[in-house]
């Protein structure tokens, strides 16, 4: 009799919601997606024992056994102790997680190797094998949502080096005098480009009475002012939201910039909900790279947007336990 080919779970700890789903080991084909509140108000011990029965609800809904499952791969938003399976530091859930042996505790309740990776590499890692990425040994990816996420894979290897803290794009300084960000730095990419910094944006033009559609379009309660209300009135042809979304663009055409030059992938990937912008911001980032990258062969790098949107960091976290744990 044949082997059957292992199945990985792949589950994501978000802020709002934990997600979980079975992922083919080697199609990357995705089945028995569940989501969770997190409820991360009732601290780590609650959420740790409500994702180890989240798990256990998608080995039960997919009917396979136990036995099949290779392994399971968490995607975490924040700083990881990789070898040990410890999460140090999670800047955006409430009481941060320092120290919390995520790892053992989930290998302890539901009976299956577990493995801890950054979220934003499990993107990577996910559109590498089987998005936008695949094909080419060498990536790198920008995911923009609530901050910037990044990650490399270089030489058909993700780069996890300075114990798994390398690819942090999102906070490589491209203005020496910028606003200070969450990290502490100046000037990062992330106080330019994520979703808060496009809607302060609208904010600020609202606020200042410039001649735009955005605070008529949320009836003028700015609460309301979202990426995507500027990104409709950019559509609309709104031009301070289609310069709120080329300035943004332009940051991320200076950090791919660098990472060209630097790294040399062939694809650079752009994820995340704001990415859901698409030409808007596609069109800036390309003439940025265009116009600063002179010592690089730029027709040789393709820059393109994520193709695996929301599922991209389950599979990639499903795929890096099958390659901490290849045998199953």
């Amino acid at each position: 009799m044949m082997n059957q080919v292992k199945q990985y779970i792949g589950v994501d700890l978000g802020g709002t919601h934990l997600r979980a789903a079975l992922v083919h080991g080697e199609s990357g084909e995705l089945t028995s997606l569940l989501q969770v509140p997190t409820l991360a108000r009732e601290g780590h011990e609650a959420v740790i024992t409500r994702m180890a029965g989240l798990i256990e609800q998608v080995i039960q809904s997919s009917g396979i056994p136990k036995t099949q499952v290779g392994g399971i791969g968490i995607g975490v938003p924040g700083k990881l102790d990789l070898e040990r399976g410890l999460v140090l530091f999670l800047p955006n859930l409430p009481g941060n997680w320092p120290n919390v042996p995520l790892r053992s505790q989930i290998e302890e309740r539901v009976g299956i190797p577990t493995y801890l990776i950054n979220d934003a590499r499990a993107m990577t890692f996910g559109e590498w094998k089987f998005g936008a990425g695949r094909g080419v040994d060498t990536i790198a990816c920008f995911t923009l949502g609530t901050g910037v996420g990044g990650g490399l894979v270089i030489n058909g290897k993700l780069n996890l080096n300075l114990g798994g803290t390398a690819g942090e794009l999102g906070h490589q300084t491209i203005d020496l005098n910028g606003p200070t960000c969450g990290c502490g730095n100046k000037g990062c990419l992330e106080v330019y480009a994520s979703g808060p910094a496009i809607a302060a944006m609208g904010l600020k033009a609202v606020v200042q009475g410039l001649t735009t559609r955005i605070g008529e379009m949320v009836g003028y309660d700015l609460n309301k002012i979202t990426p995507e209300v500027i990104y409709q009135a950019a559509l609309a042809g709104d031009a301070i939201a289609q310069d709120i979304y080329r300035h943004a663009g332009e940051c991320i055409g200076i950090a791919a910039s660098n990472v060209i030059v630097s790294v040399g992938p062939r694809k650079i990937v752009i994820g995340g909900g704001v990415a859901q912008a698409g030409e808007l911001l596609l069109s800036p980032i390309r003439r940025t790279v265009l116009e600063r990258v002179r010592i690089t062969s730029i027709s040789q790098v393709e820059i393109t947007l994520a193709e695996l949107g929301t599922h991209a960091g389950l599979v990639g976290a499903a795929m890096w336990a099958k390659e901490c744990n290849p045998g199953g």
